[in-house]
């Protein structure tokens, strides 16, 4: 399997025979995108005239060596599906419902669709591996990633790579590093502790790494008073000396490379996704003596071996009937199903039923709710509404929409309902991808939108609406739309049930409408914690030249500061009922494994996310209560009864020793949890000794 690190290797032999043979012209040209100011321009006029014309509307190129049947890297981006083309590809859900679904295999098959979907348009990497990790909810790009747990993250970005590179197309995963910041993004500069780094930010890279990730793509921001793009510790002692990476580093695009003989000194190695700072400029740099050869051939042969590893005669072709088929949609269409997660249903309102009157509020209810509009911007052929989804689904039932604008006459439409549904929350004017005023002006895009989020709660109009509107009737649900944690505790009391949809893909209006009425029952977990203040999650500066990130953030910083959070991380609901029982703890030396038995106690299957944590009560150093370090999806009917076992290996339990540099093991005394959510009371202890 071309994923693998051993076979990438076994290219090593050919790619230096081909280096031996290229002129320093030909590798530095390996170096950069094949875009030129002149095709630049020319898509810019497009953007401006047809808006159907977008960002990589098809694959940008870089490099190429013809002589030696090299290919040129193709790139595609991500995450959200392929960006490519016009009302063609698959909308998957964004990548943070994606993680609630706590479900590495359909992770893996829907990095597989992906790759499909990028080599029917000649395509051979894709760029959607987000896994920067959200310090703070309100980053407006925290949509593109998993969750707030780097171990959830690195178990999750994990399964796209292999899904991603089964099919011979590579996996580049992003933002290499610290990237957590929108409105910011090209002048921030980050800094933290070694022990932050070393524990927080970074480990989820590396266990994408360690599962065959063959590309990296680094940061805009600068991390220590250096371009991530430019930074020797990050690019070459970390990734390529540290961790072995065998591959090769591209940069953001445009911006990513700010200087030509840092960057190359640094361990870039593609500027994309034209040539600005490297071509002409690093051969002169080179040759004055700025820049040693030997960078431009450690370049060159990382480029080739890789790109040589997923060349294949015997690749399977794809036309344009792969894109957005039954296949594809089936998978964005479960992973909906899957991801949205029920986080309050008092009274069993839901699930509701397929008859009488129905009231959807809300500005978002008759909206396309896929995500972000920058460079994750998917345009499948088409696009299921919630509206649309509810009148699908409930065809005998008398459905009626309204904004929700004039609230009398919403309490009027809310008091003669046998149920009310608002949905609200956010879309790509409020977060996403920062795109200025002038990059409109400049770049051809459509508009400005996205940025950061300054406030974690909903606009409020729409806590109006549910505060004045809900009363009116005790049969009420809130869909929740966005990308991130969405504060609750102003009005959660005043409604029944409460449903965090995110954006859930072309399919999203289906899933939702399913799993209101009880089609479908809801197993979705909450990938972050919701507080009960805002104040208890890290505070950010979104307009900013500097940033420090501290050690705890998420459900770890509210449980060591004692705060009682409104949701806690890993958290959903069912229309079933499970009980776990006869834990069992132990250790081999090498692996943890907590197990018990799961028996769903309800009247109807479900599907329920077992969760192993482990803490660090007897610790010597200043650590976490407890962190995820394990999870497993599991389906049972009725009355159906399961032993779960859940491993993690006890690397996963080192801690940063800044004193020497390295990971260390604790031996000691560690507490195990397994259980249904971060929270004590869903959790089963044990204890273990390494």
């Amino acid at each position: 399997m071309k994923c693998t690190k051993e076979y990438r290797l076994s290219n090593t032999d050919k790619a230096k025979e081909i280096l031996d043979q290229m002129t320093l012209e030909e590798k530095i040209y390996l170096m950069s995108g094949n875009i030129t100011l002149k095709d630049r321009e020319e898509e810019m006029k497009k953007r401006k005239e047809f808006k159907k014309y977008h960002y990589c509307y098809k694959p940008y190129e870089a490099g190429g060596y013809a002589k030696k049947a090299v290919p040129a890297m193709k790139f595609c981006d991500g995450p959200r599906g392929v960006v490519c083309g016009t009302d063609k590809t698959t909308c998957f859900p964004v990548a943070m419902l994606r993680g609630a679904t706590f479900d590495t295999d359909l992770e893996e098959k829907i990095g597989e669709a992906i790759s499909e979907e990028v080599l029917a348009f000649d395509g051979n990497l894709f760029a959607g591996v987000c896994i920067n990790l959200p310090y703070s909810p309100g980053w407006g790009r925290s949509q593109e990633t998993y969750g707030e747990d780097s171990f959830h993250l690195g178990e999750m970005g994990s399964a796209m790579v292999k899904g991603v590179q089964k099919k011979n197309v590579m996996a580049c995963i992003k933002h290499f590093a610290f990237n957590q910041m929108e409105i910011s993004r090209l002048e921030v500069d980050i800094e933290c502790d070694k022990r932050t780094e070393r524990e927080v930010f970074l480990p989820h890279f590396k266990k994408c790494i360690d599962n065959g990730a063959s590309v990296v793509m680094s940061a805009y921001n600068l991390y220590q008073g250096t371009h991530c793009g430019h930074s020797d510790y990050l690019l070459n002692k970390v990734l390529k000396e540290e961790w072995g990476f065998d591959g090769f580093i591209i940069s953001d695009f445009t911006y990513g490379v700010r200087d030509t003989v840092e960057a190359a000194n640094g361990g870039q190695n593609i500027e994309m996704s034209f040539c600005n700072h490297f071509g002409e400029k690093l051969l002169e740099a080179v040759k004055n003596g700025q820049v040693p050869e030997s960078r431009i051939d450690d370049a060159a042969l990382r480029i080739i071996r890789t790109i040589l590893s997923f060349t294949d005669t015997e690749n399977q072709n794809y036309g344009e009937e792969i894109l957005a088929n039954q296949d594809h949609i089936q998978l964005a269409l479960q992973c909906a199903r899957e991801g949205i997660v029920l986080i309050q249903n008092h009274n069993q309102v839901l699930p509701a039923k397929k008859q009488g009157k129905i009231v959807v509020l809300g500005k978002l209810g008759e909206k396309e709710l896929t995500g972000d509009h920058g460079s994750s911007w998917v345009f499948p052929p088409y696009i299921v509404t919630p509206i649309q989804g509810l009148n699908a689904c409930a065809p005998d039932a008398e459905i009626v929409y309204y904004n929700g604008e004039n609230l009398e006459h919403a309490k009027e439409l809310a008091r003669l309902a046998d149920l009310v549904v608002f949905i609200v929350g956010y879309d790509y004017k409020d977060e996403g991808e920062y795109i200025s005023a002038d990059q409109v002006s400049v770049d051809g895009y459509a508009e400005a939108c996205g940025g950061d989020r300054y406030d974690l709660g909903l606009h409020e109009a729409e806590k109006r609406l549910i505060k004045e509107v809900a009363p009116e009737n005790e049969n009420s649900v809130v869909v929740l739309i966005g990308g991130n944690m969405i504060m609750i505790d102003e009005w959660k009391e005043d409604v029944s049930s409460i449903l965090m949809g995110f954006y859930p893909g072309m399919e999203g209006g289906t899933a939702l409408a399913e799993l209101i009425f009880g089609d479908v029952n809801p197993s979705g977990k909450l990938p972050f914690v919701i507080p009960k203040d805002e104040k208890d999650l890290p505070q950010v500066e979104w307009r900013t030249t500097k940033q420090h990130y501290n050690y705890y953030h998420g459900y770890a910083k509210l449980e060591k500061e004692g705060k009682m959070e409104s949701v806690p991380f890993g958290y959903g609901l069912s229309y079933t009922t499970f009980s776990l029982s006869n834990p069992h703890f132990s250790t081999n030396g090498n692996y943890v494994k907590a197990s018990c038995e799961i028996c769903n106690t309800g009247n109807r299957e479900g599907t329920e996310v077992v969760q192993m944590y482990v803490g660090f009560c007897n610790s010597k150093v200043d650590r976490p209560v407890k962190v995820l370090r394990g999870f497993q999806r599991v389906s049972l009917l009725s009355g159906e009864k399961r032993c779960v076992e859940i491993m993690c290996h006890t690397d996963e339990l080192c801690w940063y020793n800044e004193r020497n540099e390295l990971m260390e093991l604790e031996h000691m005394e560690y507490e195990v949890y397994i259980g249904t959510s971060s929270y004590s009371k869903d959790l089963l202890k044990g204890k273990i000794s390494l």
